[in-house]
């Protein structure tokens, strides 16, 4: 039998609630049992897992995200001749209550295609440094949709919204911190809203996520600082992105061209 090689990356972001982002590709290694003191969001990118959870068996279809709740014990093994590639997510409690472990145990396999792709997305944003408040923002989402199949239904209505007042009230203040950025959290907490209610209310009123909005202001700032004839190195430092690699990917999206060619088509 041939020797496993696996492929694995492993780091910390600078997002609050994200312990670890955790990359592997294994072909032959299988995990004993075990236990973390995180929440451990799993998504498989091909082959498949199965495991034992709890003393039950469960697997990882393809299409699925499996949550594996903190302090429950769990292995895990190749189910497929070729192995497995994952990413996975090491969450602490700011999401996902200990209340929660319980539902967790009983369904930890969610066969959800929107939250699927939602936790796909956010590994993309942890992989990249400066996009920590898109990383934020996808999480709280996130977030929210584990707690919905999570949750036993109330069954009550829904209480009115201030959706609106509250998109200002957030626009507002990313306005006052499109250079130094701002924390999710912290807007929550002077808002006195749920992350993830940010987020919906200010993607509702304006069509795009917070994340979106700030890094469109920040491309905003650097096409006049361009056109003033700054490098574009001094731009990224000045605008608020975090090197000149971050600055050039987010006006290309926005722009078309990169900002060194923006600034040497400048009159």
């Amino acid at each position: 039998m041939a020797a496993d090689h696996p492929d694995v990356s492993a780091w910390r972001p600078r997002v609050p609630g994200v312990v670890e982002v955790f990359h592997a590709h294994f072909t032959e290694y299988a995990y004993p049992m075990h236990v973390h003191d995180a929440w451990t969001l799993l998504i498989v990118d091909d082959g498949a897992v199965r495991y034992d959870l709890d003393r039950h068996e469960h697997g990882t279809p393809h299409d699925s995200v499996s949550l594996l709740p903190p302090h429950v014990p769990h292995n895990g093994s190749p189910a497929t001749p070729r192995g497995f590639r994952k990413r996975v997510l090491y969450l602490d409690g700011s999401h996902l209550a200990d209340e929660l472990i319980g539902p967790a145990v009983d369904a930890p396999d969610l066969r959800d295609p929107v939250l699927r792709l939602r936790v796909g997305q956010l590994h993309c944003a942890l992989a990249r440094p400066g996009d920590e408040l898109e990383a934020e923002s996808r999480l709280a989402l996130v977030g929210e949709r584990l707690r919905g199949h999570l949750r036993r239904r109330d069954g009550g209505a829904r209480r009115p919204g201030r959706g609106p007042g509250l998109a200002r009230s957030l626009r507002e203040l990313l306005d006052e911190h499109v250079t130094e950025g701002l924390v999710l959290a912290d807007a929550a907490r002077l808002l006195h809203a749920h992350p993830a209610h940010l987020v919906r209310a200010f993607s509702g009123a304006y069509g795009i996520p917070p994340h979106q909005y700030l890094m469109s202001r920040r491309v905003g700032r650097a096409r006049r600082l361009l056109l003033d004839g700054l490098p574009p190195g001094e731009v990224a430092a000045a605008t608020g992105f975090c090197d000149q690699a971050h600055l050039t990917r987010h006006f290309k999206k926005l722009v078309g061209v990169p900002p060194g060619r923006y600034r040497l088509s400048a009159r």
